[in-house]
């Protein structure tokens, strides 16, 4: 801010009013007040979304925004109307197409250089609100009448990151998509860009993502080096047999270490370091190669537009107003509003109201064709969950039996289960509501009605892991309004009866105890995960203890290069549950990184461990854990629970026990 613009502080005993500090308003002005309303009227949108502003009691006029564009290398381009937009794309032919993602370890920086590509290509702006930052300056007297002002803090946040958890948090939690022009060596390509999550409980979103692409920018923090989920994505994205352009990012850091970060390159992935493009996504140093580099490597898609209709459904969400809609990958044929389409899957027909592109906002557009990324809606609308079924294919109606289906995705595995209860059983139906448009965004949720003795109706959810968990339920808070009561989180267990059937069970409450006649001759196993920790040598044995102390089982230590060394455990997903990987953090002083994928099941000694109060089990409130874990977790139970449960208000003393088995 110029020293012009800046408030100045009032002497001591003084009492000014708010709008006093703004040099704009002169003592003449008669509708301060209204002003003020209008300036923070503005402002409150983009206040709710991008920082956490001082509670409303705490002054009347307690939060301006001012905004400051941040300025960037690269000028914006003239927006162009939407038929200027499809006259230049029918003119790119397929072989001009390509397809390609980001993918990277949480936090080094794929949002960011998402933002620097469109910015690049004209699609978005430098003033657009991505790149804005919001500066809240809070005030608030002080006992002798002084005004303070405080600069409360700065924050942007990425077009890419939609989700208002998304800015919250910091990370990626729905790989989002935009489609992009660009003009290289005289030529247009159209190019359509996936910025994936980095989060290992969100990889179905990235193994999805791969199915639309046929290239992936491997991102690299120039700091921080290979860690853990880059080495996992490495393996996905080859797997699919994708073209990777190594990029390595943050090198303008002072702890950046390029040469290092390149020999990482060749070791671990067998590419060319002289292959990588080095970039600062953060001041766009760099970014002009990365394109051309894009171009050059990944191949175009295949696919016919003269050929019957073949169409992928890669991804889903809820509109109010249209239904279901679908984001669609074109391998043959056109598709345009008016086709009747029929789900391969369900064989359910379809008329297609609108198709269209995201650049970076819906754009509707008269046709998609073969290589295009793109949404559809159906008119009448898609409403059931159901028959979105994400993997399926679509054609157009009877050409059912000359289309094979598209190999779809493997159902991603919940690892952990909570059991979810309305705050107030009137608001059941709605919350039902909600919870299913969340479950059709995120097909890694699964869904089934649960009861509870003490809390009424309500759902078992499944989900990949802790986070997974926690941002759901952050979701249904912000985008529904809906606040819910959940369990502890758990891991299923598998039952082997003396028979030789086998049972998953779920849900805790309905563990057999140690009086069912057949338990004792049965197996009871649990699942385990293969963890790749990644740690600085300096925190090596703390990071072992901790393992060790989970109950994990090591299986190979390599030493990746002079200071960092590559741990593979086997460990019980119900120690992962239990804020593992905050205790990892801790461990490392916030350096070691974790991945984990399925590990099969173990037979384990398993027990139910339940609360009982007044000698009566709460059927919401159990477990099943190892049987060296029992008497620790029971403690803990028993000491939370007599510290939250007041003797007074009953009438009799309250008796509070943990029962095993």
């Amino acid at each position: 801010m110029d020293d012009a613009c800046t408030p100045q502080r009032p002497t001591t005993g003084t009492r000014r009013k708010p709008w006093d500090s703004i040099p704009y308003l002169t003592a003449n002005d008669e509708d301060k007040y209204s002003y003020m309303k209008l300036v923070g009227k503005a402002a409150r949108a983009c206040a709710r979304q991008c920082l956490v502003v001082r509670p409303r009691a705490a002054s009347r006029h307690g939060c301006i925004l001012l905004y400051a564009a941040r300025g960037r290398r690269f000028a914006s381009q003239t927006k162009a109307t939407p038929t200027q937009l499809e006259a230049r794309m029918a003119a790119i032919p397929i072989s001009r197409y390509r397809n390609f993602c980001i993918v990277a370890h949480i936090d080094h920086g794929k949002s960011t250089l998402s933002d620097r590509l469109l910015e690049h290509t004209g699609t978005i702006s430098a003033s657009d609100a991505n790149k804005q930052i919001l500066v809240c300056v809070s005030r608030w007297f002080s006992s002798e009448g002084e005004i303070d002002v405080a600069v409360r803090g700065q924050r942007a946040y990425h077009w890419q990151d939609k989700l208002d958890v998304e800015r919250e948090r910091g990370i990626t939690v729905k790989a989002q998509t935009c489609t992009m022009l660009y003009n290289y060596k005289g030529d247009d390509y159209l190019l359509h860009l996936v910025d994936t999550p980095g989060h290992v409980d969100f990889r179905a979103e990235v193994t999805r993502s791969y199915a639309s692409c046929g290239g992936a920018i491997l991102l690299i923090d120039a700091s921080q080096g290979v860690q853990a989920q880059t080495v996992s994505n490495f393996h996905l994205a080859f797997a699919q047999d994708l073209a990777l352009l190594p990029v390595v990012n943050k090198i303008d850091m002072p702890s950046a270490d390029v040469p290092s970060v390149l020999k990482q390159i060749e070791d671990s992935f067998e590419l060319d370091p002289a292959g990588a493009v080095l970039v600062s996504a953060k001041t766009g140093k760099g970014i002009d190669a990365v394109l051309p580099a894009v171009i050059e490597k990944v191949p175009h898609p295949l696919g016919d537009r003269n050929k019957r209709l073949k169409m992928l459904l890669v991804d889903s969400w809820y509109d109010n107003f249209r239904g279901v809609v679908l984001l669609v990958r074109i391998f043959d044929g056109m598709v345009q509003a008016g086709d009747n389409v029929v789900s391969l899957g369900t064989a359910t027909k379809y008329t297609v109201g609108q198709v269209g592109v995201q650049i970076p906002d819906a754009t509707p557009q008269k046709v998609l064709s073969a290589g295009q990324v793109g949404y559809v809606y159906f008119n009448p609308g898609m409403k059931q969950i159901k028959d979105a079924k994400l993997g399926d294919t679509f054609t157009t109606v009877g050409s059912e039996d000359a289309i094979e289906p598209c190999p779809g995705f493997e159902e991603p595995k919940p690892m952990v289960f909570v059991a979810a209860f309305p705050t107030d059983q009137g608001d059941y139906s709605r919350l039902a509501d909600s919870i299913n448009q969340l479950v059709l965004n995120d097909r890694s949720v699964t869904l089934q009605k649960d009861h509870s003795e003490a809390l009424g109706a309500g759902w078992r959810l499944g989900f990949l892991g802790s986070l997974h968990c926690s941002v759901f339920q952050d979701r249904l808070k912000q985008e529904h309004g809906r606040s819910i009561i959940i369990t502890e989180p758990t891991v299923p267990t598998k039952i082997i009866w003396s028979n030789g059937r086998e049972e998953v069970v779920q849900n805790p409450a309905l563990f057999p105890d140690t009086s069912h006649p057949h338990i004792k001759n049965s197996q009871l196993l649990e699942p385990f995960v293969k963890a790749t920790i990644t740690v600085p040598e300096e925190h090596l044995g703390r990071v072992i203890e901790l393992c060790e102390a989970n109950r994990g089982q090591q299986k190979s230590i390599e030493f990746f290069n002079k200071d960092q060394v590559i741990l593979l455990y086997d460990v019980p997903a119900a120690q992962l549950v239990e804020d593992f990987f905050g205790k990892l953090k801790g461990s490392s002083k916030g350096y070691a990184t974790l991945d984990y994928e399925e590990a099969g099941w173990r037979e384990s000694k398993l027990t139910k461990v339940q609360l009982l109060v007044n000698k009566q089990p709460v059927d919401a409130i159990c477990k099943i854990v190892h049987t060296s874990q029992v008497e620790r977790i029971g403690r803990q139970w028993v000491t939370k629970f007599k510290e939250h449960v007041d003797r007074q208000m009953f009438g009799e003393r309250i008796t509070i026990k943990v029962a095993s088995g």
